[in-house]
């Protein structure tokens, strides 16, 4: 199954961060991670707890079921596992091709089939998960202008982005508190109709529709095999 922070990066890419420069003397130079202040928010925290509890009995039967899928791949695995870490490593399953080995067929239409039944016994709490994350993510420009303007900062940047950043620069457990603050909570409950990323692309279309009585100006024209999880 995908993990939780899985649904948290995409949820913010779909959103992506705005950087304000606040209107101040101060040149302060900052580094944040808006995809962990989500994860390290007590609001996601708390949507994963409800989802766990009002879908625990899905959960619990994936996880038997991916268990019992697991046991049944071993012994395949087995017979391309050079290296005995019970698992099949890119270089493995490349030399079973090499050899065009009948079983590494076997085994990845298996797999697939795995991961497609564990999807359809997941799928509720997959979008109450995804659900949450997008409308969390929702507010993580809001949470870092509050953060930049508080703040007096002028330039924001991703830690990857910083050559080197002081530990004391990194805004991201501001941007985690002022999500809470913002939104406490979080509904697991999508609509029937709902679709992940439906909130984001709504949100571009209307940025990207022209104003009322106004002029649109004229334009000129190999992958790598898993075990169930």
């Amino acid at each position: 199954m995908n993990t939780y922070k899985n649904f948290v990066l995409a949820a913010v890419a779909a959103a992506p961060i705005m950087l304000i420069a606040a209107q101040a003397q101060a040149q302060t130079v900052a580094v944040a991670d808006p995809e962990a202040a989500v994860a390290n928010s007590k609001v996601w925290a708390a949507a994963q707890a409800e989802i766990a509890t009002t879908y625990k009995t899905q959960l619990d039967q994936a996880k038997t079921r991916g268990d019992a899928i697991s046991a049944e791949l071993q012994p395949l695995y087995k017979k391309f596992d050079s290296n005995g870490d019970n698992q099949l490593s890119q270089a493995e399953i490349e030399a079973a091709r090499a050899r065009r080995a009948p079983e590494l067929t076997q085994i990845e239409a298996k797999e697939k089939a795995a991961q497609e039944e564990l999807g359809r016994m997941t799928l509720q709490p997959s979008r109450a998960r995804a659900y949450a994350a997008e409308q969390i993510s929702g507010k993580v420009n809001d949470a870092v202008t509050n953060v930049v303007k508080s703040r007096r900062i002028t330039l924001l940047l991703r830690p990857n982005a910083a050559f080197f950043a002081d530990p004391a620069a990194d805004i991201t457990p501001a941007i985690s508190t002022e999500l809470d603050r913002l939104y406490p909570k979080a509904s697991i409950t999508p609509p029937a109709n709902w679709q992940p990323g439906q909130q984001a692309r709504t949100g571009a279309a209307a940025a990207a529709a022209p104003a009322a009585g106004t002029a649109t100006p004229a334009t000129t024209t190999p992958r790598k095999a898993e075990k169930p999880r």
